[in-house]
């Protein structure tokens, strides 16, 4: 079943890494437990990564703005 389309606003950005750090990604994503591929698997980290600096008050949570509902 094919999955939803993302209705969050994304924005691309380029990462540089070694040889060994993509290798690694890859072999994360053969299970496809974090992702289809590397760079689905390394979205997956930085986002656990970036929860876990947030519980731990290291980073800012987001702050999220309600839409405007009709009533």
């Amino acid at each position: 079943m094919a999955r939803p389309k993302n209705t969050t606003e994304t924005v691309q950005i380029t990462l540089s890494a070694t040889p060994q750090v993509k290798e690694l990604l890859e072999e994360l994503s053969r299970s496809g437990f974090y992702g289809k591929n590397a760079a689905d698997t390394a979205l997956v980290l930085l986002k656990e990564k970036i929860r876990d600096l947030q519980r731990d008050g290291q980073a800012p949570s987001p702050q999220f703005i309600p839409k405007n509902q009709d009533n």
